[in-house]
């Protein structure tokens, strides 16, 4: 079952202005920035505060809105029940599990699916 909210994403256009932003006003701090394999995204910078997690997509000059990309991520302790759970409910899957770049740790070996809700939000979850 879920245990809690992973992260919350967005996109932004500036990616040291917006670090700066949240750090400086916010008390975040960063801590893990990769490359992604997405033509409008250059870079993901994760920002924390607590057990709070701020994904931060960069996106591309020229690359689409600022509200492009937004989601939320929520943390599976089971990740193939859970997976297969929604799956059997009808739930369209807009990207199929997958491994991912550990940020931590704790995170080694986890997968990544999304799916996308009633409105046409996108839930990823990871465990």
């Amino acid at each position: 079952m879920f245990k809690r909210i992973d992260h919350i994403a967005f996109t932004v256009k500036d990616r040291a202005k917006s670090i700066h932003f949240y750090e400086e006003y916010f008390g975040f701090k960063k801590y893990f920035e990769h490359d992604v394999p997405f033509p409008a995204v250059e870079k993901i910078v994760y920002l924390k505060l607590g057990d709070t997690v701020l994904e931060m997509m960069h996106l591309t000059t020229g690359s689409g809105s600022a509200d492009q990309g937004f989601h939320f991520c929520l943390e599976s302790d089971n990740f193939d029940e859970d997976y297969a759970r929604l799956v059997n409910a009808g739930i369209p899957v807009d990207t199929e599990p997958h491994l991912v770049e550990a940020r931590e740790p704790r995170e080694e070996g986890w997968r990544r699916v999304v799916f996308v809700g009633p409105d046409g939000e996108l839930i990823e979850f990871r465990g």
